[in-house]
């Protein structure tokens, strides 16, 4: 039995570059391909997981993921060459003109890629990072060769062409830290005592969990409306997303709302004093004789 499936094996299809190619040497190949590739992934995969089991920075995981997929890509395609006794040198004349036309009919495939390792290199945006572009919020999830994928704030996934986040004008809200500045604006009527309205922002601010003590929340006198006195406060906090200020910003006006209710202090909405000079002449109906 044995000696049938080595016959079978050995069977010649055909000659190459002077060589007798086998049905093993054929089966071989992709049989080689499929473990190798396998194998890549597996050893890079627990390799990538062992990192970020030490708490490695998963910009830094992802680099080194690419790169090692890369060279295993390389090997794996050298060593197959090799295996069907193909020299590289006859791939010299074809390379160079598959690489011409492939130059000119993918420039933005080729920007995009080479953007994706600078993105990934030079790390101006990173995996978790809060971004603003062309209007659109969002969280980085991952930075892919060709294109980047973020989380907008509304739940929607968008694929970004790497070439973009290089070119164009992005907000980074978490580069350097989370550190977030939110605000809060109130008009009082005219009338309020404008120290105790300071000094109850403040206080109110202050007291909320997520507030920074520093940088310190600040409260400004900003203007004499037409309607209101202006104040504003300032507060930080530590947040990789919008939501996180939002809401925030929201439990400070509830909040502002009941102080100000419980020390008689008014809330402005627009209004108007009307002048009259001169008299007012009003007209009285003849009553109907009875």
């Amino acid at each position: 039995m044995l000696a049938e499936i080595k016959h079978y094996l050995s069977y010649p299809l055909f000659t190459f570059n002077e060589r007798v190619i086998t049905l093993l040497e054929v089966l071989m190949v992709p049989l080689w391909l499929i473990i190798s590739i396998w194998l890549s992934r597996v050893f890079i995969g627990k390799l990538a997981t062992r990192l970020k089991n030490k708490n490695k920075d998963p910009n830094i995981v992802h680099l080194i993921e690419r790169v090692l997929y890369v060279i295993a890509l390389a090997i794996i395609f050298i060593t197959t060459l090799s295996m069907l006794n193909v020299p590289i040198t006859a791939f010299a004349f074809l390379s160079g003109a598959i690489a011409i036309g492939f130059g000119f009919g993918a420039q933005n495939i080729i920007n995009n890629f080479i953007s994706g390792w600078i993105l990934m290199g030079e790390k101006p945006i990173r995996i978790g990072d809060f971004l603003e572009v062309e209007g659109v919020k969002g969280t980085v999830e991952e930075i892919n060769t060709r294109s980047t994928r973020i989380r907008r704030v509304d739940g929607v996934h968008m694929l970004i062409p790497n070439s973009k986040l290089l070119e164009n004008t992005v907000i980074n809200w978490t580069l350097r830290d989370k550190l977030v500045r939110g605000t809060v604006r109130v008009g009082v009527a005219y009338g309020s005592d404008s120290e105790k309205v300071a000094s109850i922002m403040l206080a109110t601010t202050s007291q909320q969990p997520e507030v920074l003590d520093t940088p310190k929340a600040a409260v400004f006198f900003q203007d004499f409306g037409d309607n209101a006195l202006i104040f504003e406060v300032y507060f930080w906090i530590n947040s990789q997303v919008e939501g996180g200020l939002r809401l925030v910003s929201s439990n400070i006006r509830f909040a502002l709302n009941k102080a100000f209710e419980e020390q008689g202090i008014v809330v402005a909405f627009p209004q108007r004093d009307i002048h009259i000079d001169g008299t007012l002449a009003l007209k009285h109906e003849n009553q109907p004789k009875g």
